[in-house]
């Protein structure tokens, strides 16, 4: 690979600004570690070379294309969500060459994950690779890599198809390139607003926990990753696309939507669905990063045919699209104090993500055996995931189906089982069934699972976690609610043998500070405490008002002053000046600090010598006692003798 400047030369920059609201949530997702994220960074796809076109016309329109977007040529801050722009020169462009046997299938696939596992350093490089694939000396392919931060799945897209028409002497995009920078005018606060509180009103009025009481593995922190192509799927979707008179995109959705209908008996449940953001024609053509993703409520009828519940989510989706420019960071921080006034971690049943733009610029070569269909699946036991993502493209006459989904909703056969059905239904509809929706699960729910207003909790879960309390002796969790005494809402008495001195409190902040830790877990609404000896059983018929609890130890004291310092002026409180005044009983986003400033607080932390918590447990619901709790010391450095010093 050419190398690269070290640093950026302040010289170089002709503009900087601020981070759009959608870049600073992939700003924050390079902090997170690679095994805890599910999204892939960075992307990687490639194009083939048109003949006669050479290696240095493959150099000479990278350049081109690099002096058109802004987002090729920026690098970004460490601390602080920032972007700078550099001159097109300002540091080679970063392309090698690879000589191989032949640009096959099989080699495109390897080469291109090869290309995606190197690092991009976007704050000190230029945020892509590229890679030439040299056949018998002949460029062949061109492989592209990109940081999520600067260019998106369609802004990848986009720029492989204008390398293509370079390649192959066509002119380039009429419309002025709009970039990252310019998108900050763009930014409408008001509109954002809104599509935050519909956000939250979708969470809180859908069931989460949906797909884990009907398959998965018990006690599962993994997942799988799979990929399905099929060529006699592309067909039957064209059929159903044509008949129904929606989008393969759509169709797609709904066949999901279906599906999971038919395996939970859950007939409402969310979507969170990615949408390019990209409606004017100006914003095709630029490369930059404008995609999130937006709340698609399912809601199916049972006994409706596929046409009604195909007309249902397109209506769906179109309600939802109207809610994709929003600040992620002030939603992330939102929904993560939302989740800890109800008890649960709410998470949208099924996230969806369709390539629809055309891939000409593809290498000509069959990826799929003749007619038939092809998988592979890989797991990782200790690499999280909390929902189903579905992936889905439609290339060269065949159709792939990108699954990642934890383990503990699918086990590895129903994870390969899922887009086999999926297809299945496709072919079934094609041929003219219905394909009505059932009332009822195909499977009925495991032993142990309930359906609370909130969605499906798992009893021996909430136990397990209340058992780990150290003052719990024992424990039962039991549903109640809707008879006398009880109130009208259903939910959970925990009756639990405790040592002296353990309070509710106590015992509630316990169950919140693993909720995104331990899925199918609920917080009880009703405590019931009994004394190891003998003595009169003390509860309430709800959970009291969470009290206050200031820093105590040393980690906590360095936890609480770094909360401190990043606390943003618009939510700064006096108290917040004095960091004995942190509540820890408390998450970050209770204290007004969002993932924006979480980098930040995490080097703040190194600098008091801590370490141990990941930027996405700062994000979430856990109380910032809990998270001291689980800062390390820097192991102290190593001479060259092997003697150790602090």
């Amino acid at each position: 690979m050419t190398a690269v400047k070290a640093t950026p030369d302040p010289a170089t920059v002709i503009r900087s600004g601020p981070l759009s609201w959608v870049q600073q949530w992939h700003w924050f997702e390079r902090t997170i570690p690679a095994p805890r994220r599910v999204n892939p960074t960075p992307l990687a796809d490639h194009c083939h070379v048109p003949p006669p076109a050479t290696v240095s016309d493959v150099h000479m329109a990278l350049a081109s294309l690099t002096a058109r977007h802004e987002a090729l040529r920026s690098t970004i801050g460490p601390l602080r969500p920032v972007q700078r722009v550099h001159r097109p020169d300002w540091a080679p462009l970063p392309i090698d060459h690879v000589d191989v046997p032949a640009v096959d299938a099989g080699t495109l696939e390897a080469a291109t994950a090869a290309l995606a596992a190197r690092p991009i350093d976007p704050e000190r490089n230029p945020p892509w690779l590229a890679r030439v694939l040299l056949e018998a000396g002949k460029p062949r392919a061109v492989l592209i890599a990109a940081h999520h931060v600067m260019i998106d799945g369609w802004g990848l897209a986009v720029l492989l198809d204008q390398l293509h028409d370079r390649l192959r002497g066509a002119d380039g995009p009429a419309e002025t390139a709009l970039h990252p920078l310019d998108a900050i005018a763009e930014q409408n606060l008001e509109r954002a607003r809104l599509s935050e509180c519909e956000w939250l009103a979708r969470l809180a009025d859908n069931p989460t926990g949906v797909l884990a009481p009907f398959g998965g593995i018990a006690d599962g922190k993994g997942r799988h990753r799979l990929q399905y192509r099929s060529v006699e799927a592309y067909d039957d979707l064209d059929r159903v696309a044509r008949r129904h008179r929606a989008s393969p995109e759509i169709v797609v959705l709904a066949a999901l939507a279906h599906e999971v209908a038919t395996r939970t008996g859950e007939h409402r449940f969310l979507a969170s669905v990615v949408v390019s953001n990209r409606a004017r024609a100006a914003l095709r053509t630029s490369v930059d990063v404008r995609a999130l993703t937006v709340p698609v409520q399912i809601d199916l009828q049972p006994g409706a045919a596929f046409g009604e519940v195909v007309a249902s989510v397109a209506t769906a989706s179109t309600a939802g699209y109207r809610h994709g420019r929003y600040r992620p960071a002030e939603l992330v921080a939102a929904w993560s104090r939302q989740d800890r006034r109800r008890g649960v971690v709410a998470i949208p049943t099924i996230e969806f993500n369709c390539y629809a733009w055309p891939r000409g610029y593809l290498v000509p070569t069959r990826t799929t055996p003749p007619g038939g269909d092809a998988t592979w699946i890989s797991s990782a036991p200790d690499e999280p995931c909390e929902t189903l993502y579905v992936d889905f493209s439609r290339d060269a006459g065949f159709i792939t189906l990108d699954v990642t989904v934890g383990d503990h909703l699918l086990d590895a056969a129903q994870a390969v089982a899922l887009p086999e059905r999926l297809c299945g239904l496709l072919h079934a509809l094609a041929g003219g069934a219905e394909c009505p929706v059932l009332s009822d699960p195909r499977t009925p729910a495991a032993s142990g699972w309930w359906r609370a207003p909130q969605g499906w909790a798992c009893l021996t879960t909430v136990e397990d976690v209340l058992q780990s309390h150290p003052g719990v002796l024992d424990v039962t969790v039991t549903p109640s609610g809707g008879t006398s005494g009880e109130g009208d809402r259903p939910h959970l008495v925990a009756r639990a043998r405790v040592t002296p001195g353990v309070t509710i409190d106590e015992l509630h902040q316990h169950v919140l500070d693993h909720l995104g830790d331990v899925p199918g877990l609920l917080t009880p609404g009703r405590y019931i405490l009994s004394p190891a000896e003998h003595g009169t059983a003390t509860g309430g018929s709800s959970v009291p008002p969470m009290s206050s609890r200031l820093a105590v130890t040393t980690s906590e004291r360095a936890l609480a002053a770094a909360v401190a310092a990043v606390v943003p002026d618009d939510s700064r409180q006096p108290s917040y000046d004095n960091p004995g005044s942190v509540d820890m009983n408390r998450c970050l986003a209770d204290h007004g600090v969002t993932l924006v400033e979480i980098p930040r607080l995490l080097m703040l932390l190194r600098q008091s010598g801590y370490t141990g918590i990941a930027a996405d447990e700062l994000a979430g619901t856990v109380s910032l006692g809990h998270l001291a709790a689980a800062l390390e010391p820097f192991p102290p450095r190593a001479h060259h003798g092997g003697e150790t010093s602090s």
